[in-house]
């Protein structure tokens, strides 16, 4: 009963975070993206400001579709804006534009963390498959090591997330400074941008501690299987 309990727990728990910080950020774009920024600068011209202003006339700035589906992309030096971010005029727009600006800064600067993601990406992707793979048949035949060795693949998801989560914080960090530094926004509005960041880099913490939870659930039902 205590392993029911315990197995279900951590599986609704970890849905409950994934759910606030997804309700957090959505509520907080809704939120701002409705402040229109007294400049009167779009997401575009804040972007092209920023990169300028950091030696960085190469990166282009690209529209696409798509909700908070703007990232930079470092292999074909590309910031990619949605719509509502390329074009509008809003807090949202100049603090999502100044964030995906601050990865195009970090890459510039070989920002070990940014480089270290980078090379995990690969390694992620075939080691999660890999895991999953290993611990559903570790588990329907009782291969107990199996399902272990699976479990130890999905750490590199962990690892993933860990590094992560500083490569965010940090693309906030200078994204925070080069609207100050650049006055692209007034003093108040400079307060709700960070708060707007700081609401998205949460998305990441319950990035880490979901997918710290879905692995701890995994091994105890492979060892709860073994017992």
């Amino acid at each position: 009963m205590d392993y029911f309990f315990i197995n279900y727990g951590l599986l609704l728990l970890g849905a409950i975070i994934t759910i606030i910080a997804q309700i957090f950020v959505t509520s907080s774009y809704n939120k701002y993206k409705k402040v229109k920024n007294k400049n009167g600068l779009t997401g575009f011209e804040v972007a092209r400001k920023i990169l300028d202003e950091n030696g960085l006339q190469n990166i282009h700035i690209v529209e696409i579709k798509g909700n908070l589906t703007d990232h930079y992309d470092p292999s074909r030096k590309v910031v990619r804006l949605s719509t509502e971010i390329f074009n509008g005029t809003s807090i949202a727009s100049t603090s999502v534009a100044a964030h995906e600006c601050g990865h195009a800064i970090q890459d510039k600067d070989n920002y070990n963390f940014m480089r270290i993601r980078s090379k995990l990406v690969p390694i992620v992707n075939l080691s999660s498959k890999l895991g999953y793979l290993a611990v559903f048949i570790g588990l329907i035949f009782s291969l107990f090591d199996l399902a272990i060795f699976g479990i130890i693949l999905l750490l590199a998801m962990l690892l993933f997330e860990l590094v992560t989560l500083p490569v965010e914080l940090d693309a906030s960090n200078r994204a925070a400074k080069q609207i100050d530094k650049l006055n692209l926004l007034e003093n108040e509005e400079k307060d709700y941008s960070k708060s707007m960041l700081k609401a998205a880099a949460f998305t990441y913490v319950a990035s880490l501690i979901t997918t710290l939870l879905q692995i701890l659930r995994l091994f105890l039902i492979a060892t709860n299987s073994r017992d």
